[in-house]
């Protein structure tokens, strides 16, 4: 039985439930990182004792899954448009029939890019996310609609597992870019260096190991390449991502979708 499943007791004496025990071990997590976040800690910022949190949650790693589905639940979009379910079972409907779908351009990938950037947007304000993205699928309820939303998107526009491998690839760079920012910002904090102050920094040691000659390709990504901020970065390499995507999905020329 997950923990999604299992009742929850009488919130007394403290007023005590799931709710109030996530909210207090996010704020925990957003101040000192999963490291600040255990069963006491929670329950002494609630002021009740650490036995009647296990009433509600029994393991620190049933915690965590409900840390991330509720921060789930800012990826998801506000509103999915009536109309869009609409259009979405007719296109089914017409590739069932061996008809190619009349998409509007760039729907599926505005609805995964929409996704991807939501997902970089909650990481950034709850840092410890990026240690939670990937491994086994989310089992709560934001977290499988999140994944529902991702699959809806490419649903009817190629075969079942052509969608899966689409998902997975988009979700692997997404966590992968993500993981990397968030590393960089934390190495700003361990340091109390910038990126620019730490490129200051290190700079004499990276000229005297570049004039050896051993780096070339490296040396003149340094001197050459366009300095590009975190965004920038993410969103090209995420458009990159849906370029490859775009070019497995079965080709329409009459959409201006590829």
């Amino acid at each position: 039985m997950t923990v999604w499943d299992r009742p929850e007791p009488p919130a007394r004496p403290v007023p005590l439930d799931r709710e109030r025990i996530v909210a207090a071990a996010i704020a925990l997590a957003d101040d000192g990182g999963l490291d600040a976040v255990s069963l006491r800690k929670v329950a002494a910022r609630l002021n009740a004792g650490p036995m009647r949190l296990y009433g509600f949650i029994a393991t620190k790693a049933e915690l965590l899954d409900l840390m991330a589905d509720e921060v789930q639940a800012e990826i998801l979009p506000e509103i999915v448009p009536e109309e869009q379910a609409r259009n979405r079972t007719e296109e089914q409907t017409r590739n069932r029939a061996g008809k190619q779908p009349e998409e509007r351009p760039g729907h599926w990938r505005e609805a995964l890019r929409t996704l991807a950037h939501r997902t970089r947007r909650a990481a950034l304000r709850h840092h410890w996310l990026a240690d939670l993205l990937g491994g086994r699928p989310a089992l709560g309820p934001n977290g499988l609609a999140v994944t529902e939303a991702k699959l809806a998107a490419l649903d009817g526009l190629a075969d079942v597992d052509t969608v899966m491998r689409a998902v997975e690839t988009v979700s692997a760079y997404v966590t992968g870019a993500i993981r990397r920012e968030i590393a960089g910002l934390r190495a700003e904090r361990a340091t109390g260096l910038s990126e620019p102050e730490w490129q200051r920094a290190s700079g004499p040691h990276v000229t005297r190991m570049l004039a050896t000659g051993r780096f070339p390709a490296l040396a003149r990504a340094v001197h050459d390449a366009t300095d590009v901020d975190a965004e920038t970065s993410f969103t090209t390499g995420l458009d990159w991502v849906l370029d490859a995507v775009a070019a497995r999905l079965p080709q329409n020329p009459e959409s201006p979708l590829y």
